[in-house]
């Protein structure tokens, strides 16, 4: 702490001269510039403040960012959580709900199905809501359409599934060849697939991710609790159970 003491005495100066360039300078040229000199020199000379800095700023942005998610998390908790739309696996009357935004062409989503897949299997009292969040362009919006339209025949999860083990990218005709795959009535699928239900769904779901910070795929909530990025199913599990043992959902 000591030795900012000179570097914020310099940069306070500097900030008092140049915050009212209207006023008279109380310092000539001379001086403003040896105040510069002072700041350059001293960080040059100790760069790891600027490192300290930076992390400051960004632990000042997840806590608020975080905070952000919090409210929105409260304020649209029936939209994030019992939204008749949105695909459902596990029990659909389970104690607690998970919440997963993804994408059919996101490697980090492909992954993460088999998680998903293991505690959908494993605990028979979980409710899975699947926010089809297509962010990676046509394919990843034609697949995200059919896959909500595939609930309407009672697929969805088999869809689901099915786009996430296939290798390589996930476009139309890769779409129909699985959907068809799976025992999909191809006319029906095609007639649901332009339901303005599934534009609304898709639509509703994208609003929900920008409220809350969720830029990318996948991101899981349970509960009160929103985890950006890839996890792996001990640390949901372990959510999971935080619920149960905290006397159950405050929001799902």
């Amino acid at each position: 702490m000591r030795k900012l003491i000179p570097l914020l005495a310099a940069v306070s100066a500097a900030a008092l001269l140049f915050s009212a360039p209207a006023r008279p300078a109380s310092l000539d040229d001379q001086q403003k510039k040896e105040i510069e000199q002072l700041v350059r020199d001293y960080l040059l000379q100790n760069p790891e403040i600027l490192r300290e800095m930076s992390e400051n700023l960004q632990a000042k942005e997840r806590i608020a960012e975080e905070q952000a998610r919090g409210a929105t998390l409260k304020d649209n908790a029936e939209a994030i959580f019992k939204s008749a739309a949105d695909p459902v696996a596990g029990n659909p009357k389970g104690d607690v709900t998970v919440i997963e935004f993804m994408d059919y062409n996101c490697g980090w989503c492909k992954k993460a199905v088999g998680e998903v897949a293991g505690i959908v299997e494993n605990d028979k009292n979980v409710k899975v809501v699947f926010k089809e969040f297509p962010i990676f362009g046509p394919g990843s919006e034609f697949a995200a359409r059919a896959a909500i339209a595939a609930s309407k025949q009672g697929k969805y999860w088999d869809l689901h599934q099915a786009l996430f083990k296939h290798e390589g990218p996930v476009n139309e005709e890769v779409t129909r060849q699985l959907a068809q795959d799976v025992g999909l009535d191809m006319a029906r699928l095609e007639t649901d697939m332009q339901d303005k239900s599934v534009v609304e769904t898709i639509a509703a779901n994208q609003a929900l991710a920008q409220a809350m910070a969720i830029n990318g795929t996948p991101a899981f909530i349970v509960d009160d609790k929103v985890f950006p990025g890839f996890v792996q199913s001990e640390e949901l599990v372990k959510a999971i159970a935080d619920v149960r043992a905290n006397g159950g959902c405050k929001y799902c």
